[in-house]
């Protein structure tokens, strides 16, 4: 009697054939290579952030605001997102400093509470970076009869 090789049989007959098989290279590809976050990414998402907090008025302190508000007119200047925001990022953790300006009539402590809130939680979800501080400098109060510098003027012609 003569045996027939049969085609489709494991060469090791103890290894289960639903084990995978190993990709090349080696582990899980999210894990190879590097991801760098630089300075002004966490700086425009904390910014972000920051300015969704009720109470806020404004970002950074009042000359840079007036230095904003010019480059604001410039055609193409666009809108700051990061203006009174400085990030320091390192490999896993990042570090905040924020300028604000709040209105009038709240509790700056609650304002400082929920900034750091929502600017931690979108930080690190965004990021993944652990944040291990955040800063937070105010720099002034909106009155309500103030005039604000951030607003544009009515156009003169109509």
């Amino acid at each position: 009697m003569t045996e027939t090789p049969q085609r489709n049989r494991p060469e090791n007959p103890d290894k289960d054939a639903s084990t995978p098989l190993t990709k090349r290279g080696g582990g899980d590809p999210a894990t190879r290579g590097r991801t760098t976050i630089a300075d002004g990414v966490v700086e425009k998402i904390a910014g972000m952030a920051a300015r969704d907090v009720v109470g806020v008025h404004a970002m950074g302190s009042g000359l840079s605001r007036t230095f904003g508000a010019v480059r604001d007119r410039v055609p193409g200047g666009g809108r700051s997102v990061t203006r009174g925001v400085k990030a320091e990022v390192g490999e896993s953790q990042t570090a905040l400093d924020l300028e604000v300006v709040v209105d009038y009539g709240v509790s700056i402590a609650d304002v400082a509470r929920d900034v750091r809130e929502n600017v931690v939680a979108a930080v690190e979800r965004m990021t993944g970076l652990e944040v291990v501080e955040v800063n937070i400098a105010v720099s002034d109060v909106k009155l309500p009869d103030e005039d604000d510098d951030d607003e544009q003027p009515e156009p003169r012609l109509q």
